[in-house]
């Protein structure tokens, strides 16, 4: 539901990686080796916030370069910093999400909202919630649209155990029909949610 077709990155005279070529089929693929490997920046590309040097990515089929908004519908992202809209509340935030996917915030969406222990912070504006609580606003709205890839940077940081139990759980059920690709240095959560770990240079 992924394919990587030829994807290089460079900063400046530095390419972090070359060549990238690679498909993911339904799973948990987490990439947990050290920093400064490009994760976050494979991650941006394959979501389409990161402009690739060379390559495309398809996501369920559609091209990231020729139809992005065909492949944006597929996927969902939460990226490594979930405060791009400091002004919003969780639940606005919910409702702009669902729109923009022609989804609805349904009592599934909600549940996930409840278990991550999200209930009582929906109406807050990200500026005024803790970096964990941002986080589970954003992997909530992963759940918007059955997605057939969720992207996620440093997943769990931030979050409480029962959340962390949550997500891992949450992980498990998303992979059994679809690709889940995170970054993570969380090595129980990497267990807990039964991801294939892979290095980033491993996809040449």
């Amino acid at each position: 539901m992924i394919r990587i077709d030829n994807l290089s990155k460079r900063y400046d005279d530095h390419f972090i990686f070359h060549g990238l070529t690679h498909t993911f089929s339904p799973g948990c693929v987490a990439l947990c080796e050290e920093d400064s490997t490009g994760k976050s920046s494979l991650l941006g590309i394959i979501a389409g916030v990161i402009a690739p040097d060379t390559g495309d990515v398809w996501i369920d089929g559609h091209s990231l370069t020729h139809a992005p908004r065909q492949a944006k519908a597929r996927l969902a992202y939460v990226p490594d910093n979930c405060l791009a809209f400091p002004s919003q509340t969780g639940r606005e935030f919910l409702e702009q999400a669902a729109s923009e996917k022609n989804a609805i915030l349904d009592d599934t969406v909600l549940d996930l909202a409840y278990r991550l222990g999200l209930e009582p912070h929906l109406d807050k504006r990200f500026e005024q919630m803790s970096t964990g609580t941002r986080r589970k606003v954003y992997l909530t709205a992963a759940a918007l649209g059955e997605p057939a890839v969720v992207i996620a940077d440093g997943p769990s940081s931030g979050l409480d155990a029962q959340a962390r139990a949550v997500l891992a759980e949450q992980f498990k059920t998303w992979s059994r029909d679809r690709v889940v690709l995170f970054a993570s240095h969380d090595t129980e959560l990497v267990q807990a949610c039964g991801a294939r770990a892979v290095n980033v240079a491993a996809l040449r």
